[in-house]
This record gives structure tokens, C-alpha cells and sequence, in this order.
């Protein structure tokens, strides 16, 4: 320390490794040093403007009117005291790990409406030192990397959804999203820079990007991807299945083996079971019996009741109907034409609004265009 009360003040290491950014303690007073080196730049800001950049390695001294002597006459006869300050920032890029808080609602023309989560890496570091710290500093009034990191992934996560939903756009569905991982994360880092460049900070890289399904919409694509692996259809690949199982079962096992040689992958349940009961030596019953199967309303694949999905189209199994527009008797989702009428599954018709003319469907009591009651 000085006769005038100026003091020398540098970025210790020991926080160094934790912070993106160190802000100075105390005002800065007439004369006080600073230090910079080389992994480092330092802004100084006096009465609220920012002053100075400095981004070269050497020993600089600041001046404000936070004079021991002066400064207090300035305060005593203004009552105001000069604000003068410095913050350090690091040159170095910094790792952070991002996640979604809330499921992405991806809608599937396969699976319906499907809820995605996200988890990655990536990396960043300071580009403009102005526009950081104007938006962490200033406005958010952060001081620790923890809250910057906690403000990027969150943007992160945003631009990883629209990226989905531009990529869904062009056709992809929740059954290609492992195989365009790569491609979103491109995606995603060519929006960086601009969406970043407000907040003074550049991604530099996107990494470990993960997209977790739901269990039973995952069964079912990989169920998916076996059959069009193994070149089977669905009652093929089920068939195969179920050998499997009964291959497994050790007082089955016989049977399942003579199923196999004799009747091929294109058995279905039915056959399996048959067969095994007639292959079985005495009036011992048979190992694997008949499964019943449900007729998906979509494309009248046979499916085993426990599947939630069907396992040819990926349509939701189930009793979902909707009403006839025509007779309103309740069908299956996804019929083309009513059972019941033969009418169409159509959207409902329209009527004329009488005050701006724009169609409205005809359940609607205001106008969408204009507002008014119909």
C-alpha cells in the first residue's frame, strides 16, 4: 500500500479454476494497480460506463477520485461517491452440462404425441467482454460461472427444441432421432452465434447430446428396428419370438425345437401352439397354449394384447374412437370411412361467419377471424 492509500490487486488462482468471472471488492481508488495476465482480460468501469478493456498482460493503474483526502470532500460536499470498479474475466473456455426441466411434447404420425428429454455437454467461453459483462454483470448481476452456466443451458435446451421441431418438419420422426443426433447438434451450433452474440458469449461445441424416450414408445422402436433388421413382418418376427420363449421353458423345450424345423418363422401364435400340442408325447397338455390376438384399428395387423402399440404401423392400441361427423357412432381412430354410415372421417364442416365472411367449423360459437358471435 501507498502513502495515498493505492493498493496492487490481482485474480487469485485458488478461484481461478472455479469462475468464469471475479469482481473486485471494493471501489477502486485513486491510483490503485491492477494485474493482468495472459488467460485474462479486465473491464473497468467508473459512474457506470465501462471505461476500458483490457485484454494484454502487464500492470495498469486506475484512476477515480476515491482518493483518501479527495474523495471525501467530493462525498461530504456532493454526497455522492464516484463508483469505480473492475472485473476480471477468463479467456479460457469453460464445460457445463445441460438437461430439459420440463419434457419436449414431440407429436409422431406413428406414435402420437411422445415426450422427450434432453441431456448433453457443452462448451463456451467469453466473445465480446462488453456484451458480457452489460447482460451478467449489469443486468443479471451474476458473480460466479454456476449462474452464467445455468442461463446458457437453459438457452441451449430452447435451441435444441426448435432445431427438433424444424428437423421434424422435413419428415424425421421419433424413430430416426438416434440417427440424427449429429446432425442436430450441427443444427443447433450453427443458431449459437446469433442467438448468443446478445449475452457476449460464444458455444463452441455440443457433445454426449442424449434424447430419452418413453419405455413403451422405446419397446416399440426397437421392435421396430428388429424387424426391419431381420427383413420379417410382424407375425414373422413374433413367431420368432415366441419359439424363443418356449425354447426356454425346460419342460417345452422339445416341442419349440420340432416348431421350429417344421413350421418356419411364418407360424404365428395359433400354429405354435397347436403343433405343440400335438408333438407332445401322452395326453400331457401343451406347453404354450393359443394367445388370443387384438386387430390394430389402423391397419389390421393381428397384435398380442400386451402390446401397446401396434408393432407394424406404431399406432396406439387401445379402445380410441372418435365420432362419426355424419351419424356421430363412435369409431376407431385413424378409419378413413364410418362403419356405421359410410360416410367419411372428415373434418367437420364449415359455416360463414355473417360479419367478415371467414369460415368457422360449424360447433363454434364466436368467429375466429373477427371474433363476433356466429
Amino acid at each position: 500500500m501507498s502513502l495515498i492509500g493505492s493498493e496492487t490487486f490481482k485474480w487469485e488462482d485458488a478461484d481461478k479454476r472455479q469462475n468464469i468471472m471475479f469482481r473486485m471488492p471494493r471501489n477502486i481508488k485513486f491510483n490503485d494497480n491492477i494485474v493482468v495476465r495472459e488467460d485474462e482480460m479486465a473491464v473497468f468501469y467508473r459512474d457506470g460506463k465501462a471505461l476500458a478493456y483490457i485484454d494484454r498482460p502487464d500492470r495498469y493503474a486506475l484512476t477515480s477520485l476515491n482518493a483518501p483526502i479527495v474523495g471525501a470532500i467530493v462525498k461530504f460536499l456532493s454526497g455522492v461517491q464516484q463508483q469505480a470498479e473492475v472485473v476480471y474475466l477468463q479467456k479460457r473456455a469453460f464445460d457445463g452440462k445441460f438437461g430439459s426441466k420440463q419434457p419436449y411434447q414431440f407429436r409422431d404420425k406413428d406414435f402420437g404425441m411422445v415426450n422427450l428429454r434432453v441431456f448433453g455437454e457443452f462448451r463456451y467461453k467469453v466473445a465480446s467482454p462488453e456484451n458480457f459483462v452489460n447482460q451478467f454483470v449489469g443486468t443479471f448481476n451474476y458473480a460466479t460461472s454456476a449462474e452464467v452456466e445455468d442461463r446458457i443451458k437453459e438457452q441451449v435446451v430452447i435451441l435444441i427444441y426448435d432445431s427438433l421441431g424444424d428437423m421434424k418438419q422435413q419428415g424425421m420422426g421419433v424413430a430416426d432421432i438416434a440417427a440424427n443426433l449429429t446432425n442436430l447438434e450441427q443444427s443447433v451450433l450453427s443458431r449459437t452465434n446469433d442467438h448468443f452474440a446478445l449475452y457476449g458469449v460464444s458455444v463452441e461445441k455440443l457433445s454426449g447430446l442424449y434424447i430419452s424416450l418413453p419405455e413403451d414408445v422405446q419397446k416399440a422402436v426397437d421392435t421396430k428396428s428388429s424387424m426391419t433388421i431381420l427383413g420379417a413382418n410382424y407375425m414373422q418376427y413374433q413367431a420368432g419370438q415366441a419359439m424363443r420363449d418356449a425354447a426356454q421353458n425346460p419342460s417345452g423345450g422339445t416341442a419349440a425345437a420340432g416348431v421350429g424345423l417344421g413350421a418356419g418363422l411364418g407360424m404365428g401364435y395359433t400354429m405354435v401352439g397347436a403343433m405343440q400340442q400335438g408333438m407332445a408325447p401322452g395326453p400331457a397338455p401343451a406347453q404354450v397354449a393359443a394367445v388370443p390376438l387384438i386387430q390394430c384399428a389402423k391397419c389390421g395387423t393381428a397384435n398380442p394384447p400386451t402390446n401397446k402399440f401396434c408393432a407394424s404401423c406404431g399406432v396406439k392400441m387401445g379402445p380410441t374412437t372418435v365420432p362419426c361427423p355424419k351419424c356421430n357412432a363412435q369409431v376407431a381412430e385413424g378409419t378413413k370411412f364410418c362403419p356405421e354410415c359410410g360416410g367419411p372421417m372428415a373434418a367437420p364442416a364449415t359455416k360463414k361467419c355473417p360479419s367478415c365472411s371467414a369460415d368457422a367449423p360449424t360447433t363454434s360459437k364466436f368467429c375466429p377471424g373477427c371474433g363476433k358471435a356466429i
